[in-house]
């Protein structure tokens, strides 16, 4: 399953500064309402509300194959948080932190699903 991604720097930055942030010791999840959704589904009815979806993940935590396994375990994550249900309309940034190079997926579900419900994110 595909993500609609989070292009531009500035939604970062206002998913840091102005969004609800949950630390885990994998990822730190922030959540922040997108209000571009809501239009483009007032807009064009055919179209649903969907999560837009941000992992970053710093030079600091390895080369660029543990910086990718490290992305591809929080995608993995997500489409497991997502099928027990999520909000959408939200912009999500997930930063992953040094434990998440070396992470299993299923601890990174875990931790990210604990996050999805103390940001009241979870259906």
């Amino acid at each position: 399953m595909k993500f609609t991604a989070v292009k531009e720097n500035h939604l970062y930055s206002k998913a840091y500064s102005k969004g609800k942030k949950f630390v885990t010791p994998t990822v730190i999840v922030y959540v922040m309402r997108d209000f571009s959704a809501g239009r483009i589904a007032n807009a064009r009815p055919d179209k649903k509300r969907v999560n837009r979806i941000g992992i970053t993940v710093s030079k600091k935590l390895g080369g660029a194959v543990e910086r990718n396994r490290a992305k591809r375990v929080i995608r993995e994550a997500y489409r497991q948080v997502m099928r027990d249900g999520v909000r959408c309309g939200n912009i999500i940034v997930f930063v992953a932190r040094s434990a998440a190079v070396s992470a299993k997926s299923t601890a990174v579900y875990k931790d990210m699903h604990r996050a999805m419900k103390k940001l009241d994110m979870s259906l």
